[in-house]
């Protein structure tokens, strides 16, 4: 009888495993809290509390309860769904695919460092993250169709912002937040992340442009197979490119333009720019409306508008589920009151260290708790009001403690399961938590390895 084969499980039960495993831990994990002040942890107040093990009946809840809480966003990838059903159903997107293709002529390859360095700009500005999850179905059928696979598009996203934010410069969600905590601002420090910034954002791109390279040469080194993703277009389909449908890309193009400027603080980063300060209400609300904008023009009847609009939702359906019950991880670990329990060894941890010492400990420190704790402003708001504080006695400045947060933060979040965008831009492009693991893990460990460089050289310049 023959071996049988591991077979990675879905998303959804590796999802759950993370939860019933959270859950296992506030059994073994001594409960405790820190005395907050308008919802900020004072330094030193640690103390035990009574335990709260979460039982099966937690874990089942969990995700329901997750998805109470990411309700926003959910709604926000539903309706891009719907939105995505009624342009793709007019043809437009097919003709405008085939359309960039030939008129590239062979050159695709440049897709690549100028998207990357788009979405990177957006990481490391705004910290753009959630947002991108409206990228993914516009873009990974341009790259199948280019001839390379799904993974491609999914890393021109995903590594092209997640390098920005690993290296957030002015990003007011992760480094504003987190500098306010240390007593810093955003300009300290800025020199050391703008120059990280340059060297992740290049080395992203060079590691995504070689395995491009190698999959356009050689199909069979693809890390899923080409054309792997149920969104293809084929180069050589030849769909025309009516007027009409040149008007519906210019809708298309326009909703997405609306949603970069709309989500964007100018007025936090200092620039003379009007700020909408939208989020995913009013964004889902765009989106719903461009929805009917390019069914009008398509002549659709209303009826039609609807029902493809529906149907487009739940074609979406599944990844609005694998968000949601990704915050059921952090759901539990709350509710067992072992948050500041792991925060409290941490702080532990890193008393009577030196300053290269100290902060690469901080880094490290940080790495299982961006797992736990994937939301960057959470993080933040929970940890750095306690870290902070401990590395004026290690000689470490706030901005340098700001840097190793969100470098962890925003490392973990390009691999851990934890992750709504990770698990929600695989399930997009058909690509298997296993398969993206296997093809990400040595970028991670290029980062991780240059992050510590370049936080040693910071805490020796700055002692």
């Amino acid at each position: 009888m023959g071996k049988t084969k591991f077979k990675m499980p879905s998303a959804y039960t590796i999802l759950f495993l993370l939860i019933a495993a959270v859950a296992v831990s506030t059994w073994l994990i001594p409960a405790g809290s820190y005395v907050y002040e308008d919802g900020v942890p004072v330094t030193g107040t640690y103390n035990p509390v009574e335990q709260s093990p979460q039982g099966v009946g937690a874990v089942l809840l969990a995700a329901f309860s997750g998805f109470y809480d990411a309700v926003d966003v959910c709604l926000f990838i539903l309706t891009v769904g719907g939105f995505l059903g009624v342009v793709m159903k007019t043809g437009a997107v097919d003709a405008g695919v085939g359309a960039v293709i030939r008129a590239l002529g062979g050159r695709e390859k440049w897709l690549i460092p100028i998207l990357m360095l788009f979405f990177g700009l957006g990481g490391t500005t705004y910290g753009m993250w959630e947002e991108t999850m409206a990228f993914y179905p516009l873009l990974i059928p341009v790259f199948l169709a280019a001839g390379y696979d799904a993974v491609v598009g999914i890393s021109v996203i995903l590594l092209g912002a997640g390098a920005g934010v690993i290296s957030s410069t002015v990003n007011p969600f992760a480094t504003g937040i987190a500098s306010g905590f240390a007593g810093v601002t955003l300009g300290d420090g800025l020199l050391l992340r703008m120059i990280q910034w340059v060297v992740f954002e290049g080395a992203a791109i060079w590691y995504v442009s070689s395995y491009a390279a190698k999959v356009k040469h050689d199909p069979s080194r693809s890390v899923v197979g080409v054309g792997a993703g149920r969104l293809q277009v084929s180069a050589d389909q030849e769909i025309a490119l009516t007027n009409r449908r040149k008007a519906i890309l210019v809708v298309f193009g326009g909703v997405f333009l609306i949603m970069t400027y709309a989500v964007v603080p100018f007025n936090e980063m200092g620039l003379p720019l009007p700020t909408l300060g939208w989020w995913f209400p009013e964004l889902s609300a765009l989106f719903l409306v461009g929805g009917v904008l390019v069914g009008l023009i398509d002549r659709m009847e209303e009826g039609e508008i609807a029902e493809t609009f529906v149907s487009g939702c739940a074609d979406l359906l599944g990844v609005a589920l694998i968000i949601g019950i990704s915050r059921g991880i952090t759901v539990v670990m709350n509710d067992g009151a072992v948050t500041d329990t792991i925060l409290h060894w941490g702080e532990e941890a890193l008393s009577g260290t030196g300053p290269v010492g100290f902060v690469v400990l901080v880094y490290l420190i940080y790495l299982p708790l961006s797992v736990l704790i994937p939301s960057s402003s959470g993080l933040a708001t929970l940890s750095v009001p306690i870290v902070a504080p401990l590395g004026r006695f290690a000689g470490v400045g706030g901005d340098l403690v700001v840097t190793a947060f969100q470098s962890a933060s925003g490392l973990v979040n390009l691999i851990t399961p934890t992750a709504a965008v990770v698990m929600g831009a695989l399930a997009l492009g058909k690509v298997g938590y296993d398969q993206w693991f296997r093809y990400v893990w040595k970028l991670i460990a290029y980062f991780l390895v240059l992050t510590i460089a370049f936080l040693a050289i910071g805490a020796i310049m700055g002692g």
